[in-house]
């Protein structure tokens, strides 16, 4: 890596934590720690993570601290940031379905246990390599890319379906899922190039920090934006009854309820064959089918005449 190269990723480096601060303060003032409790944890850690690998990477450069003391602080907050990822994009899918409390409710059961899949799938990836790499570098590497897949298809979704959800697209739940699909993204296709020998990893390096910083300020700008509520009379009919079709699924109706359907049905069909019965006995004597209450006061009309 070039002196150039290495003072711009310095300089990406320390305006991260800037505007980590910046939407933190926004979100305290705001209060919107209280509906992205995760996503405000997550800020807080990046200023930790920032305030310790920071002067660890300096010392190392200087030659005043070990490379394991680098590495293993450096992988470890990879590894929280895998997992408050993952959480974040949990905690966005319950944003946006609130309204839809079976759906909801089916999306967690399915969220746990992608997280439990994703943790076996990185647990024997790391103690099955055949590399001369830490079992933690394998593990919190596939866990990234696991959470980065789940990231994209995250705004994807929302990007396919937001029209059917209800889900305005100045939301801030839509402005955090587009800054994590940016940093997704970007990494992803870079990954694939840089194992294909067209990207070198000092060029991906300085790409991934332009990208997330280009996604902080993404989020920077939704948590400043004026708050926009759901509009849930744009909700489809569609969406409504996939909500009815999972509480049916859920809660059916017992059997025995179609009993008094059919009785109800039976008692009404009795009634009108009676009064179809007066009717026509009516017709027979030549008498008009007068109320009582009718031929009561016509009576009494002559009784006073």
């Amino acid at each position: 890596m070039t002196w150039n190269s290495h003072s711009a990723e310095t300089l990406l480096w320390c305006a991260q934590p800037v505007v980590h601060a910046a939407i933190a303060v926004v979100a305290w003032r705001r209060r919107l720690y209280e509906q992205f409790p995760v996503f405000f944890r997550f800020l807080l850690v990046q200023l930790v993570s920032f305030a310790v690998i920071f002067p660890i990477s300096r010392m190392y450069s200087l030659h005043q601290c070990s490379y394991e003391l680098l590495f293993w602080a450096s992988w470890i907050g990879e590894g929280v940031n895998a997992v408050l990822g993952f959480q974040i994009i949990h905690e966005i899918f319950l944003n946006v379905f609130r309204p839809y409390h079976t759906l909801k409710d089916l999306g967690t059961l399915l969220f746990k246990w992608a997280g439990v899949v994703m943790l076996m799938v990185s647990v024997v990836v790391a103690f099955s390599n055949s590399y001369d790499q830490s079992p933690l570098v394998h593990a919190v590497t596939t866990l990234q890319r696991s959470v980065r897949i789940v990231q994209l298809g995250l705004i994807l979704f929302l990007l396919l379906f937001s029209r059917f959800l209800g889900v305005s697209r100045k939301q801030v739940s839509f402005g955090i899922s587009l800054g994590f699909g940016l940093i997704a993204g970007a990494e992803l296709m870079l990954m694939a190039l840089n194992s294909g020998g067209f990207v070198k990893q000092g060029l991906l390096n300085l790409i991934n920090m332009f990208t997330y910083l280009g996604a902080v300020l993404v989020w920077f700008g939704f948590s400043l934006a004026s708050k926009v509520v759901p509009d849930l009379a744009a909700t489809r009919l569609q969406t409504q009854r996939w909500e009815q079709g999972l509480a049916d699924i859920q809660h059916p109706v017992a059997a025995d309820s179609l009993i008094p359907m059919f009785e109800g049905m039976v008692e009404r069909a009795f009634s009108r064959n009676s009064n179809l019965d007066h009717g026509d006995d009516r017709v027979r004597l030549g008498s008009p089918a007068v109320p009582r209450r009718a031929n009561s006061a016509a009576a009494g009309s002559k009784s006073q005449s």
